[in-house]
């Protein structure tokens, strides 16, 4: 299975992982979060794959939580709810999301992204 990056292309954080992947000649398929939202079922499997609670999934910096009031709704909303949610509007995910087929990264952090791209060997 070929890399996916889940970005949005005006995101500083998405370019900085593009560019590191290109940087490595790793090839990905990039998607953009915004034109396309992944559907409730691919975030779900993003969510169980990546070990993380729904709440890591949230741009806790964009204009759509804080427009939402995602930071007091998402204490009482449901797993289900969320989900819908994020489904709904790309630019309340967090970004970039690097799918490996196996792992999944929220977010871009090199010591991570090397770990889980390290040549196998």
């Amino acid at each position: 299975m070929a890399l996916k990056l889940y970005q949005y292309p005006k995101c500083s954080t998405c370019r900085k992982a593009a560019r590191w992947l290109s940087d490595r000649q790793i090839a990905a398929d990039a998607t953009d979060l915004v034109l396309t939202p992944p559907s409730v079922s691919v975030l779900k499997d993003l969510k169980r794959r990546s070990l993380l609670p729904i709440a890591k999934f949230f741009n806790t910096s964009g204009e759509s939580y804080r427009a939402g009031n995602f930071k007091e709704r998402l204490k009482t909303m449901s797993e289900a709810e969320a989900f819908s949610e994020l489904a709904k509007d790309g630019k309340l995910i967090k970004r970039p999301i690097l799918d490996t087929g196996r792992e999944v990264l929220v977010g871009f952090d090199e010591k991570a992204y090397a770990s889980v791209l390290k040549p196998k060997g």
